[in-house]
Protein backbone atom coordinates (compact mmCIF):
# COMPACT_ATOMS: atom_id res chain seq x y z
CA UNK A 1 0.00 0.00 0.00
CA UNK A 2 1.37 3.85 -1.11
CA UNK A 3 1.53 6.02 1.84
CA UNK A 4 1.05 9.70 1.66
CA UNK A 5 0.73 12.11 4.31
CA UNK A 6 1.24 15.84 5.83
CA UNK A 7 4.14 17.45 7.89
CA UNK A 8 3.81 19.68 10.60
CA UNK A 9 4.20 20.79 14.03
CA UNK A 10 0.70 20.63 15.27
CA UNK A 11 -1.92 19.04 12.82
CA UNK A 12 -5.11 18.18 15.29
CA UNK A 13 -7.09 21.21 12.83
CA UNK A 14 -5.90 19.63 9.70
CA UNK A 15 -8.60 18.15 7.46
CA UNK A 16 -5.98 16.60 4.70
CA UNK A 17 -6.21 13.02 6.21
CA UNK A 18 -10.14 13.29 5.71
CA UNK A 19 -10.12 14.44 2.30
CA UNK A 20 -7.68 11.80 1.02
CA UNK A 21 -9.07 8.77 2.57
CA UNK A 22 -12.24 10.14 1.42
CA UNK A 23 -10.62 10.55 -2.04
CA UNK A 24 -8.82 7.19 -1.95
CA UNK A 25 -12.09 5.23 -0.68
CA UNK A 26 -14.11 6.71 -3.76
CA UNK A 27 -11.90 6.58 -6.21
CA UNK A 28 -10.29 2.32 -5.28
CA UNK A 29 -6.91 3.78 -4.77
CA UNK A 30 -4.96 1.21 -2.27
CA UNK A 31 -3.61 3.97 -0.55
CA UNK A 32 -3.28 5.90 3.00
CA UNK A 33 -2.74 9.22 4.28
CA UNK A 34 -1.41 10.04 7.69
CA UNK A 35 -0.30 12.81 9.47
CA UNK A 36 3.32 13.05 10.48
CA UNK A 37 3.39 15.84 13.92
CA UNK A 38 7.15 16.88 14.00
CA UNK A 39 8.62 18.37 17.14
CA UNK A 40 11.38 20.06 14.85
CA UNK A 41 12.75 20.00 11.24
CA UNK A 42 15.39 17.88 12.24
CA UNK A 43 13.13 14.94 12.52
CA UNK A 44 12.26 14.85 8.78
CA UNK A 45 15.38 12.15 7.26
CA UNK A 46 14.14 9.90 9.48
CA UNK A 47 10.25 10.04 8.59
CA UNK A 48 11.72 9.43 5.37
CA UNK A 49 12.47 6.05 6.50
CA UNK A 50 8.73 5.46 6.66
CA UNK A 51 8.46 2.16 4.20
CA UNK A 52 5.89 3.23 1.36
CA UNK A 53 5.85 6.63 1.46
CA UNK A 54 5.31 8.04 -1.75
CA UNK A 55 4.77 11.77 -1.11
CA UNK A 56 4.15 14.38 1.62
CA UNK A 57 2.41 18.12 1.91
CA UNK A 58 4.14 20.47 4.49
CA UNK A 59 2.15 22.90 6.27
CA UNK A 60 3.00 25.31 9.38
CA UNK A 61 5.96 26.24 10.08
CA UNK A 62 7.90 24.12 7.64
CA UNK A 63 7.18 25.27 4.53
CA UNK A 64 10.81 27.14 4.46
CA UNK A 65 12.92 25.37 6.40
CA UNK A 66 12.08 21.71 4.84
CA UNK A 67 13.82 23.15 1.48
CA UNK A 68 17.56 22.71 2.50
CA UNK A 69 16.64 18.53 2.73
CA UNK A 70 15.13 18.52 -0.66
CA UNK A 71 17.06 17.87 -4.19
CA UNK A 72 15.33 19.89 -6.68
CA UNK A 73 12.53 22.15 -6.54
CA UNK A 74 10.04 23.00 -9.32
CA UNK A 75 10.42 26.63 -10.48
CA UNK A 76 7.35 27.99 -8.87
CA UNK A 77 8.46 26.62 -5.50
CA UNK A 78 12.13 28.35 -6.42
CA UNK A 79 10.39 31.60 -7.05
CA UNK A 80 7.99 31.43 -4.09
CA UNK A 81 10.62 30.76 -1.51
CA UNK A 82 8.33 27.96 0.16
CA UNK A 83 7.36 24.29 -0.43
CA UNK A 84 4.19 22.88 0.78
CA UNK A 85 4.14 19.62 -1.60
CA UNK A 86 7.51 17.14 -1.86
CA UNK A 87 7.40 13.79 -4.90
CA UNK A 88 9.29 11.32 -3.86
CA UNK A 89 11.21 9.77 -7.20
CA UNK A 90 12.90 6.23 -6.50
CA UNK A 91 14.98 5.07 -8.79
CA UNK A 92 17.25 2.39 -8.93
CA UNK A 93 17.38 2.01 -5.41
CA UNK A 94 18.19 6.01 -4.55
CA UNK A 95 15.31 8.45 -3.15
CA UNK A 96 15.27 12.30 -4.48
CA UNK A 97 13.11 14.71 -3.28
CA UNK A 98 11.69 17.56 -5.15
CA UNK A 99 9.69 20.49 -3.46
CA UNK A 100 6.43 22.21 -5.47
CA UNK A 101 4.07 24.57 -4.56
CA UNK A 102 0.33 23.93 -4.80
CA UNK A 103 -0.96 26.26 -2.45
CA UNK A 104 -0.54 28.98 -5.21
CA UNK A 105 -2.64 27.51 -7.59
CA UNK A 106 -5.15 26.74 -4.76
CA UNK A 107 -5.43 29.90 -3.91
CA UNK A 108 -5.34 31.77 -7.41
CA UNK A 109 -8.22 29.17 -8.84
CA UNK A 110 -10.69 30.33 -5.67
CA UNK A 111 -9.76 33.99 -5.65
CA UNK A 112 -10.40 34.77 -9.35
CA UNK A 113 -14.23 34.68 -8.86
CA UNK A 114 -14.42 36.88 -6.24
CA UNK A 115 -12.30 39.96 -7.54
CA UNK A 116 -13.62 42.91 -8.43
CA UNK A 117 -12.13 45.98 -9.92
CA UNK A 118 -11.57 47.97 -6.67
CA UNK A 119 -9.08 45.10 -5.12
CA UNK A 120 -6.17 46.87 -6.71
CA UNK A 121 -4.33 46.64 -3.33
CA UNK A 122 -4.23 44.10 -0.90
CA UNK A 123 -2.83 43.96 2.56
CA UNK A 124 -0.98 40.65 3.81
CA UNK A 125 -1.50 39.40 7.25
CA UNK A 126 1.68 36.95 8.59
CA UNK A 127 4.91 36.53 7.10
CA UNK A 128 5.43 33.42 6.74
CA UNK A 129 5.64 30.41 4.31
CA UNK A 130 1.98 30.98 3.15
CA UNK A 131 2.21 34.69 2.64
CA UNK A 132 4.95 34.07 0.18
CA UNK A 133 2.05 32.04 -2.23
CA UNK A 134 0.02 34.49 -1.80
CA UNK A 135 2.11 37.41 -2.53
CA UNK A 136 2.98 35.21 -5.93
CA UNK A 137 -0.63 35.08 -6.90
CA UNK A 138 -1.23 38.61 -6.21
CA UNK A 139 1.18 39.94 -8.28
CA UNK A 140 0.41 37.45 -10.84
CA UNK A 141 -2.74 38.93 -10.89
CA UNK A 142 -1.76 42.93 -10.95
CA UNK A 143 -2.76 43.61 -7.23
CA UNK A 144 -0.30 45.25 -5.17
CA UNK A 145 0.46 43.08 -1.81
CA UNK A 146 2.09 45.05 1.27
CA UNK A 147 2.85 43.15 4.14
CA UNK A 148 1.21 43.32 7.66
CA UNK A 149 3.64 41.93 10.52
CA UNK A 150 3.33 42.50 14.06
CA UNK A 151 7.15 43.60 14.20
CA UNK A 152 8.08 46.16 12.47
CA UNK A 153 10.36 45.44 9.61
CA UNK A 154 11.87 47.21 6.35
CA UNK A 155 8.64 47.14 3.67
CA UNK A 156 6.53 45.93 6.13
CA UNK A 157 3.68 47.61 8.05
CA UNK A 158 2.61 47.31 11.86
CA UNK A 159 -1.00 46.44 12.68
CA UNK A 160 -0.55 49.46 14.44
CA UNK A 161 -0.14 51.31 11.13
CA UNK A 162 -3.09 50.14 9.88
CA UNK A 163 -4.74 53.72 9.35
CA UNK A 164 -8.27 54.19 8.30
CA UNK A 165 -6.62 55.64 5.05
CA UNK A 166 -4.54 52.45 4.51
CA UNK A 167 -7.14 49.98 5.09
CA UNK A 168 -9.53 52.02 2.75
CA UNK A 169 -7.08 51.83 -0.16
CA UNK A 170 -6.18 48.23 0.41
CA UNK A 171 -9.69 46.31 -0.23
CA UNK A 172 -8.64 42.80 0.08
CA UNK A 173 -7.19 41.60 2.83
CA UNK A 174 -5.61 38.13 3.00
CA UNK A 175 -5.20 36.40 6.59
CA UNK A 176 -1.63 33.93 6.43
CA UNK A 177 -1.53 33.83 10.01
CA UNK A 178 -2.71 31.01 12.13
CA UNK A 179 -4.42 33.12 14.77
CA UNK A 180 -8.00 32.11 14.63
CA UNK A 181 -7.29 27.91 13.84
CA UNK A 182 -9.15 25.47 15.90
CA UNK A 183 -8.80 24.85 18.95
CA UNK A 184 -8.04 28.33 19.62
CA UNK A 185 -10.65 30.03 18.16
CA UNK A 186 -11.41 32.49 20.29
CA UNK A 187 -7.89 34.23 18.67
CA UNK A 188 -7.21 36.57 15.59
CA UNK A 189 -4.57 39.26 13.37
CA UNK A 190 -5.14 42.45 15.73
CA UNK A 191 -6.58 43.88 12.50
CA UNK A 192 -9.29 46.93 12.82
CA UNK A 193 -12.21 45.25 11.52
CA UNK A 194 -14.47 47.99 12.66
CA UNK A 195 -12.93 49.83 9.61
CA UNK A 196 -13.89 47.27 7.19
CA UNK A 197 -16.63 48.03 4.61
CA UNK A 198 -18.67 46.03 1.96
CA UNK A 199 -16.40 47.23 -0.59
CA UNK A 200 -13.65 45.01 1.64
CA UNK A 201 -13.38 40.99 0.38
CA UNK A 202 -11.32 39.39 3.70
CA UNK A 203 -9.21 35.59 2.71
CA UNK A 204 -8.94 33.66 5.53
CA UNK A 205 -6.75 30.68 4.78
CA UNK A 206 -7.63 29.53 8.25
CA UNK A 207 -10.57 26.55 7.27
CA UNK A 208 -11.24 25.40 10.48
CA UNK A 209 -13.10 27.03 11.89
CA UNK A 210 -15.45 27.35 8.74
CA UNK A 211 -15.60 31.00 9.89
CA UNK A 212 -12.85 32.17 11.75
CA UNK A 213 -13.57 35.32 14.48
CA UNK A 214 -11.89 37.42 12.18
CA UNK A 215 -14.65 36.88 9.53
CA UNK A 216 -17.49 37.02 11.59
CA UNK A 217 -16.24 40.46 12.37
CA UNK A 218 -15.38 41.33 9.27
CA UNK A 219 -19.33 39.91 8.01
CA UNK A 220 -20.45 42.47 11.20
CA UNK A 221 -18.74 45.19 9.13
CA UNK A 222 -20.54 44.08 5.48
CA UNK A 223 -17.73 42.81 3.96
CA UNK A 224 -17.41 39.66 2.03
CA UNK A 225 -15.13 36.89 3.23
CA UNK A 226 -13.59 33.76 2.19
CA UNK A 227 -12.38 30.59 4.38
CA UNK A 228 -9.79 28.24 3.06
CA UNK A 229 -11.47 25.22 2.52
CA UNK A 230 -11.73 25.49 -1.22
CA UNK A 231 -7.96 26.39 -1.37
CA UNK A 232 -7.43 23.74 0.32
CA UNK A 233 -8.93 21.22 -1.72
CA UNK A 234 -7.23 22.94 -5.07
CA UNK A 235 -3.89 22.67 -3.85
CA UNK A 236 -4.49 19.01 -2.43
CA UNK A 237 -5.73 18.06 -5.93
CA UNK A 238 -2.39 19.58 -7.74
CA UNK A 239 -0.37 17.48 -5.27
CA UNK A 240 -1.83 14.37 -6.10
CA UNK A 241 -1.72 15.17 -9.41
CA UNK A 242 2.36 16.07 -8.88
CA UNK A 243 2.47 12.79 -6.61
CA UNK A 244 1.73 10.75 -9.45
CA UNK A 245 2.51 12.38 -12.79
CA UNK A 246 5.71 10.05 -12.82
CA UNK A 247 3.32 7.01 -12.51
Amino acid sequence: MERYGLIGKILVHSFSKNFFTEKFANEGIDARYDLFELPTIEEFPKLLETEGLCGLNVTIPYKEVVMPYLDELDDTAREIGAVNTIQFNRKGGKLSLKGFNTDAIGFENSLRPLLKPCHQKALVLGTGGASKAIIYILNKLGITPQLVSRQKREGMLTYEELSEEVVASHKLIVNCTPAGTFPKVDEMPPFPTRLLTSEHLIYDLIYNPETTLLCRLAKEQGAATKNGLEMLHGQAIAAWKTWTMNN
